[in-house]
């Protein structure tokens, strides 16, 4: 089963953190961000 996650304020902080580590642990994420950076 495959595993996806959305994340808002991907950009930086928290928010980045939090992207790579669900992404280093083989789940799909999606971003939303202020900024298209």
């Amino acid at each position: 089963m495959s595993h996806t996650i959305l994340i808002t304020g991907i950009s930086s902080g928290i928010g980045k953190t939090t992207a790579d580590y669900f992404t280093q642990h083989g789940w799909t994420v999606v971003g939303t961000s202020r900024t298209a950076n």
